[in-house]
Order: C-alpha cells, then sequence, then structure tokens
C-alpha cells in the first residue's frame, strides 16, 4: 500500500508539474512580438485563475480589464511604494493586489485579482509572474511608441530638407541635415531616384532603401504619391544599390535622372518620375533618363536668355526671396499637379495656386493654355540655368515665335512628329486637336467629331510612340507642344513681353469654367491645376 501511495503522489506531482508548465508557456506565448497585447494577457489571467481581473494606472484608470471597487487607501499605499503587494478577503470574495510599475517615470499602477475562491500556490505564482510579465509588456509599449515617434520625426526631417531643395534653398537644406547626417550634401551635384512599389509595401520599401545605401542617401517617401520613394544621392553606386532592392523586391520599379546641380533637384525629380514611366515597359523595370536632344538646346542661347529676361521682366519688381519663391512653385506646378506640388512643397494647393495665379496676372499669360503653359515652362527652366547676370542679357525685342525659326529646331521637330505617322490611327492629328483644347478630351472630341474615348486612346497611344508621357503636365508633353510649334502645326502662342498687364477679374483662373473643371482633376486634362 505504501509502494501504491508513493507512485500516486509521484503521478499527482507530474500532472502538476505538467499545468504548471501549460501556464508558464502560455503567459510567455503573450510575450512575442506577435502577442504583446495587455488587455489579452489581463483577461488570459483571469480565465487561468477563475478571477476579475483589472489593471488600473495610479489615477484608478482602467488600463485593462473589469474594474472592481477597491480600497482607496489601500490603492494608495501600493501606488506610493510603501507596499509591494496587498491580500485581503471578506464578504465571500478573496483580494490580491500587487503593485505594477509603469513605463511613466515615477508612476505605478495597481493589478487587483478577486476570486471567489481562496488564492491556492498555483494562483498565487501565476499572478505574481502576470504582474512581471505587464511590467516587462508596458515598458517594451513605450520603447515601441519612443521608436516610433523617432522614426517619425526622422521622416519628417527628409522630408523637409527635399522640400528644402526643391525650392533651391540647398543652405538651409545642408544646415537641417548636418545634423543627423554630417556630409550627406557637401556635394555640388546629386542625382535623383524615384522608387516605386505599391503602397502597402512603400514603409518596408523605404527601409530597404535606407538600408541599401547605407544612409549615405536622403530617403524620402514621396509625400506627393502613396507609391514612391525618393532617393536624392551624390554616390555614384546607388544606381546599382537601389537595382538590387527592385530584383529583391517584386513588382518595384526604378526611375533616375542625369547628374543635375543640387539647386535644381526640382529639375532632376522631374527626370526621374519621367524615366520611371520608360521603366514600366523595361524587362529589368529599371531606366535612365537619356540625355536625349531637348528643344531649348537647338535654339540660339543669346536669344533664348533675352526673351526668357524679357518675359519674366514683370517679377523683378518683387522682393528676392517673393520672386524665388513665385518661381520655384510656379515650376513646380507647371511639372506636376497642383495638389502633387503642395504636397511636395510642403504648403496647402491652395497656396501653390495663389502663387501661380499671381505669376499668371504679372505675366499676362493664360495657362489653361498648354502652349502658354510649355512657353512659360521653357523660360522657368532657362531662368534656372542661368548663372550670369540676367541683367547683361540683350535688350533686343524678342517673341516666342523668333525662337522656334531655326533650322534645327524645325527637323527636330519635324521629325519627331513623324514618328506618329507609323501609327494606322490618325494620331496627329488627334494630339493636335487635343493641345489646341487644353488637353480636354471632350472638346477635342468636339473638334474632331470623334468619340471622347478615341481621344484619350489616341494619346495614350502617342506616348510609346514619342517615348514621352502625355496625359500628366510635366517636361515630356512641353516638349511635344513646342514640337508642334516650331513644326508650325499650332500658332506660338500670343505673349507680349512689352504689354504685360493685370488680367481682368473675369478671365481670371477661377472665374474660368474650363479651369475649375482641371483643378477638380478632370481625368482628360494635363492642367489640372
Amino acid at each position: 500500500m505504501t509502494g501504491r501511495d508513493g507512485e500516486r503522489r509521484h503521478a499527482e506531482a507530474a500532472v502538476s508539474g505538467q499545468a504548471d508548465s501549460a501556464w508558464a508557456q502560455e503567459l510567455l506565448d503573450h510575450l512575442r512580438p506577435t502577442g504583446r497585447d495587455i488587455a489579452r494577457v489581463v483577461d488570459w489571467l483571469g480565465a487561468t485563475v477563475g478571477a476579475s481581473v483589472s489593471l488600473c494606472d495610479e489615477h484608478g484608470t482602467p488600463l485593462a480589464g473589469s474594474p472592481a471597487p477597491l480600497d482607496e487607501g489601500l490603492v494608495t499605499d501600493i501606488v506610493n511604494g510603501r507596499l509591494a503587494s496587498a491580500s485581503w478577503e471578506g464578504d465571500g470574495r478573496h483580494l490580491r493586489l500587487i503593485r505594477v510599475e509603469l513605463p511613466t517615470p515615477a508612476a505605478a499602477g495597481v493589478l487587483a485579482v478577486v476570486r471567489t475562491a481562496p488564492f491556492d500556490r498555483r494562483a498565487g505564482e501565476i499572478v505574481t509572474h502576470t504582474a512581471a510579465a505587464l511590467e516587462l509588456l508596458l515598458r517594451a509599449r513605450r520603447t515601441d511608441a519612443t521608436g516610433h515617434r523617432l522614426a517619425r520625426a526622422t521622416s519628417d526631417l527628409r522630408l523637409a530638407i527635399l522640400q528644402l531643395l526643391m525650392v533651391e534653398d540647398t543652405s538651409a537644406a545642408r544646415r537641417v541635415a548636418a545634423g543627423l547626417w554630417p556630409g550627406l550634401l557637401d556635394t555640388d551635384t546629386a542625382c535623383v531616384y524615384v522608387v516605386e512599389s505599391t503602397p502597402e509595401s512603400r514603409d518596408r520599401l523605404a527601409e530597404a532603401c535606407i538600408e541599401a545605401t547605407r544612409e549615405q542617401s536622403l530617403v524620402v517617401r514621396c509625400p506627393a504619391v502613396d507609391a514612391h520613394v525618393i532617393v536624392v544621392t551624390p554616390r555614384d553606386t546607388t544606381a546599382a544599390d537601389l537595382r538590387d532592392v527592385c530584383r529583391r523586391h517584386p513588382g518595384t520599379f526604378l526611375g533616375g535622372s542625369a547628374r543635375q546641380s543640387l539647386a535644381h533637384t526640382a529639375a532632376a525629380y522631374g527626370q526621374a518620375v519621367s524615366a520611371l514611366a520608360v521603366a514600366h515597359f523595361r524587362p529589368d523595370k529599371t531606366a535612365v533618363y537619356a540625355e536625349r536632344t531637348h528643344p531649348e538646346r537647338l535654339m540660339d542661347p543669346a536669344v533664348l536668355r533675352a526673351w526668357t529676361t524679357r518675359l519674366l521682366r514683370p517679377l523683378d519688381t518683387l522682393a528676392h526671396h517673393t520672386r524665388a519663391e513665385l518661381l520655384a512653385t510656379t515650376r513646380l506646378g507647371l511639372e506636376f499637379t497642383a495638389v502633387s506640388a503642395a504636397k511636395v512643397l510642403g504648403v496647402s494647393r491652395n497656396t501653390v495656386r495663389a502663387r501661380m495665379e499671381r505669376v499668371e496676372n504679372l505675366l499676362g499669360a493664360d495657362f489653361s493654355d498648354l502652349a502658354v503653359r510649355a512657353a512659360v515652362h521653357l523660360a522657368l527652366n532657362t531662368e534656372a540655368g542661368l548663372t550670369e547676370d540676367r541683367t547683361a542679357a540683350t535688350e533686343v525685342p524678342v517673341r516666342l515665335g523668333d525662337l522656334l525659326t531655326g533650322p534645327a529646331l524645325r527637323t527636330w521637330a519635324h521629325g519627331l512628329l513623324a514618328r506618329l505617322d507609323s501609327d494606322g490611327r490618325d494620331l496627329r492629328g488627334t494630339l493636335r486637336a487635343w493641345i489646341s483644347a487644353g488637353g480636354n478630351a471632350e472638346r477635342a472630341a468636339q473638334l474632331l467629331g470623334v468619340h471622347a474615348q478615341t481621344v484619350r486612346e489616341h494619346v495614350r497611344g502617342a506616348e510609346p510612340v514619342l517615348e514621352r508621357r502625355l496625359l500628366a503636365a510635366g517636361g515630356d508633353l512641353y516638349e511635344v507642344v513646342l514640337a508642334h510649334l516650331a513644326s508650325g502645326a499650332l500658332d506660338p502662342p500670343d505673349l507680349h513681353p512689352d504689354l504685360h498687364t493685370e488680367v481682368h477679374p473675369d478671365l481670371r483662373a477661377d472665374a474660368r469654367p474650363d479651369v475649375r473643371q482641371a483643378e477638380s482633376g478632370h481625368p482628360d486634362s494635363p492642367v489640372h491645376r
């Protein structure tokens, strides 16, 4: 009989040990990265020991569980550290209170466990170990929150540096970057890359870009396009690093700019976006902006400078910082939509539109006209590239038509548009009508007597033929517009540098129904102001 009793006690101890091991394993599972939830731990404790459990902070505010009436004096003694734990029984209840350190400095909470049955050794151990686990989880949660705040602050700082570069304030950008990334912008030139994935995977892709470039590049989550990551880098090896990232992340595309002056980051960004469109048609899903023949390079430099200076002269009456602000905003607003430009610059879209309307008024221009936009875009890019004193430019009156008469430019224009003839559809006629209609497919369809969808399909079909984006505002579209002007397919806009006047209020953009339609994001218009 004695032997049998010993065997029975041994078996009971083994079962008890297995039970102890089971609850300990369950508690450890709650500490894994995928299971760190304070409320779930409190609920698990209540179910495991058969009790009502609550966790409150020093003010009695519930953090998890179902709050129960507690003796305020006893709770105060525990919170203040005079007691580490306390037990109480009465009225058919058994209460256990344990101090729990909170992540807030010099703060503590109380874990309250109420049972109808007395606390045995097993229940007491589970409560004690759970209290310790809750402290770890609370401390980890604060660490995670601090890490998230730090990561958000770093991301915001990267964006602020990019925004300064976009408005050509390189000195301020260097000062901001010097604190966290010394030497990052100690360069005169840089390349810009845009990596595209999906909005859901962008954060993971941005981290991969930071790791691949070893924080030697400015990596920014694009504020305008949720699927884009922008990389500004002075290093020549970054292109190879980013290609490796694309290979490791299926469905990722990469577009890169040519090397540009750091002050021309906005222009480099436009090149990268243009190359990104080409990357969608490449087997390796990557492309670098090709240094193709641009129309401004075929114009007489002296005449181009003189025309630019005279066209932008009305802005010379403004304070230097105001003039620079208007030029930078208008350059981005013509390159992208007003909404995208606003996000990149960190201002409201109404601010972008107001600045662009002010430039319209000063120049006596109408930005709803694609030919006018192309001309002003040409002038702004020429202005950005001027290194000599603008006041030294010739005073000979120059009009846009004078820039478009050179034989080299005409040959380029005819050669570019001749590509459209290889398609069986009348892409040339459709594109001409679409440009005349301000990029609006509905109005172009009325001019041609066809369906608007036909116009859209023809414009999309012209993009791979011309190797230029047309449905989005930007340099590609404006080059095609200039080709139409230089070839004689369209008449140059009537810009009068010597007769600048304020636009009459009835002719302002907010009074023109076609522009209001474009501002609402009409998909047929590349203006999108």
